[in-house]
């Protein structure tokens, strides 16, 4: 496993970052692929266990991510601009990390120059959930999972 020598990530602004760059910053967890519930009355989200049903949850992928909008238009870009400030993202996130000015993980796929680093590290959600093909709409609130679920055992 080669590191990366070049921390680019450390001295280049996230603004700044290319797109091949840009896109190193996902460790790969997938846990943003999973579905949120917001409560009307309070903000408050819930977290489920129950992820888009384009997850290859085996390699952490999503199986259309060129065109994922078009398949799932409210699938959320993540941005420099935004990073810092998307409350569902988990708090081992990459882009949220770097946004906030906080450094990787050491689990991170950058950090130990593996791509299932963050599987290895018990952070992903391989094993973890189920695809939201399998379930019907009205029963996600059965699905709702504690704030720790994708932490590692």
């Amino acid at each position: 496993m080669m590191v990366a020598k070049d921390r680019f990530w450390e001295r280049i602004p996230l603004k700044e970052l290319n797109e091949k760059q840009w896109e190193s910053i996902c460790d790969g967890c997938c846990q943003c692929c999973a579905h949120k519930l917001q409560d009307d009355d309070t903000d408050e989200l819930y977290k489920t266990n129950v992820v888009c049903q384009y997850l290859d949850t085996d390699e952490c992928q999503c199986t259309v991510y060129p065109k994922r909008h078009q398949y799932v238009p409210d699938c959320i870009k993540v941005t420099p601009e935004n990073a810092g400030n998307l409350p569902w993202m988990p708090d081992t996130c990459g882009y949220r990390l770097l946004a906030q000015g906080e450094p990787l993980p050491e689990w991170h796929p950058l950090e130990t120059g593996d791509q299932h680093s963050a599987k290895k590290a018990g952070i992903a959600v391989t094993g973890k959930v189920i695809s939201e093909a399998d379930i019907e709409e009205e029963d996600m609130e059965d699905y709702i999972v504690d704030d720790d679920y994708f932490n590692a055992d």
